[in-house]
């Protein structure tokens, strides 16, 4: 079975970032989108739906370095459930987005879109300072 889910829309808070117990680093967020349409009457309605997004291993840093509230982002990944007991000790779940991908589509700190990075998991090739474009 294969699932995918892809999310554009902006994001609700800065993002956070912590490691493991063994070192690998997380960076979580949350992401609003909006689907806006008019009803019967013809008045305009608008619907937010929010995901919370968990970017795991080498693309957490940068986003967490760049990304900011209020940035337009592309978030790629699949849903899971997350599990975990509260302070009061009952157990607790909701469901996230693992990012695979995620594409900054608007300006540091700007909300409008606007040509952007992408960030994705996987292996990368190390680049000597000779390499670099800039």
């Amino acid at each position: 079975m294969y699932q995918r889910t892809v999310v554009v829309g902006h994001l609700g808070r800065d993002p956070e970032m912590r490691y493991t117990q063994e070192g690998t680093p997380v960076t979580s967020f949350s992401v609003a989108t909006t689907r806006r349409w008019n009803d019967r009457e013809g008045a305009q309605r608008e619907e937010t739906t929010w995901f919370r997004v968990t970017v795991w291993g080498r693309q957490a840093e940068p986003c967490n370095q760049y990304l900011s509230k209020g940035r337009l982002v592309l978030v790629e990944g699949t849903i899971g459930a997350s599990a975990w007991k509260g302070r009061d000790g009952e157990p607790r779940a909701t469901l996230e987005l693992r990012a695979d991908r995620v594409v900054f589509l608007g300006g540091r700190g700007e909300a409008a879109p606007a040509e952007g990075g992408t960030v994705e998991a996987g292996p990368t090739e190390a680049v000597g300072e000779d390499e670099l474009p800039f």
